[in-house]
């Protein structure tokens, strides 16, 4: 039975990393541990689904305001452990974000996708969303 919780001890974002390391393996258990519990005093959250006692997809995301979509909710990271991949669960974890956003009375649902995964671009397509944008970057270091 898939279960999402969201992560809010230091034990339950370390059981989180080896599936978040799949998509954001610059960082080591500790680093990545660290990293969440500074975005966490920011706003972030670190859901995971779990299913058999396995921790099978995670999803970071934030909930923000401003001008051009007014209240919405960011995906920084959505990822399906590689075991599990076309197994249904990043839907799951997706719609639970999807109704998580309703909740908060979020009016839009965002997330850039590197313009080179193609296979999660098809997912979120296949999930209603739409390219609305270019995300542009300056190298700033």
């Amino acid at each position: 039975m898939n279960l999402v919780a969201l992560a809010q001890r230091r034990e339950e974002i370390s059981l989180c990393y080896p599936v978040m390391a799949q998509l954001r393996p610059q960082y080591s258990l500790d680093q990545f541990v660290s990293q969440v519990e500074d975005q966490m005093k920011e706003g972030y959250h670190l859901a995971y689904l779990v299913d058999e006692n396995v921790i099978k997809s995670v999803a970071g995301f934030r909930i923000s305001q401003n001008l051009a979509w007014g209240k919405f909710l960011y995906v920084d990271d959505l990822v399906s452990d590689k075991n599990y991949r076309h197994s249904g669960v990043g839907t799951v974890l997706f719609e639970w974000i999807v109704d998580y956003a309703k909740y908060n009375q979020c009016q839009q649902l965002h997330l850039d996708s590197g313009v080179q995964r193609y296979q999660a671009h098809r997912f979120y397509i296949r999930r209603g969303m739409d390219i609305s944008s270019h995300h542009f970057v300056l190298s700033l270091a």
